[in-house]
């Protein structure tokens, strides 16, 4: 269990230990999977915790279980190294999330500009096809740039990234996503796109536009977890 566990944290799968605490039996459970013979209310409850993304004790019928969540890291990738940028990357470090700033104009993807964010100067596509943007990662594309978020957009819609928000007016993402059609991408592939990006708050400047996508970020992961509670609601 122990080489599944660091094979899954490896893997950067969300996984959770449920071990029981009268008898130390345990159990591995995944979004999709579940390690044999776990019990049905428990695999549930991880699922729950899962979703979460919180560690707890449930009492269950067969006894109380801890639920211990191994969760990858939260990850940010702005495309962009803009003033939206230079309010959201700390905003959103100071959320949980492990920021990475891609843009090739040396002139704005600098530390001076950036300090303690994580900085690229490669091209988009490159940058986020060696980072990988998996189910706990967020890209955002801020350049206003076709050539540069494009570029971005095209290789995140072919992960499992939780988020993906382009800045720009409905007029310009009604071009971008006849763009993005025209490279082979589906109606339901498009429509992961938040565009304009953030929430529609009235924000202006470039620390309430940065507050507006962060908060439809958090809004964007936690859903899952509220659809049906009391907390939820229609998209």
């Amino acid at each position: 269990m122990l080489e599944s566990l660091i094979a899954d944290r490896a893997a950067h799968r969300a996984v959770v230990l449920a071990t029981e605490l009268d008898t130390g039996r345990q159990w591995l459970v995944a979004a999709g999977t579940a390690s044999a013979g776990t019990p049905g209310d428990v695999a549930v409850a991880a699922r729950d915790a899962l979703a979460i993304d919180d560690s707890r004790a449930v009492d269950l019928a067969g006894g109380r279980v801890f639920l211990h969540v191994h969760s990858p890291p939260l990850r940010m990738i702005v495309i962009g190294a803009v003033h939206i940028t230079q309010a959201l990357a700390p905003m959103a470090t100071l959320a949980g999330y492990q920021v990475t700033v891609v843009d090739p104009r040396g002139a704005f993807a600098t530390s001076e500009r950036f300090p303690g964010i994580t900085v690229s100067d490669d091209w988009p596509d490159d940058a986020l096809e060696a980072l990988a943007p998996d189910s706990r990662t967020a890209v955002v594309t801020l350049t206003h740039d076709p050539k540069l978020d494009d570029a971005a957009l095209a290789v995140a819609l072919r992960t499992e990234a939780f988020y993906i928000g382009s800045l720009g007016s409905a007029k310009n993402h009604r071009a971008r996503t006849e763009r993005i059609a025209r490279l082979g991408f589906d109606e339901a592939a498009i429509a992961r796109i938040h565009g304009p990006v953030g929430l529609a708050i009235g924000a202006r400047s470039p620390a309430e536009i940065a507050i507006a996508i962060l908060a439809q970020v958090i809004e964007a992961r936690r859903r899952p977890a509220r659809a049906g509670g009391a907390e939820g609601r229609a998209a």
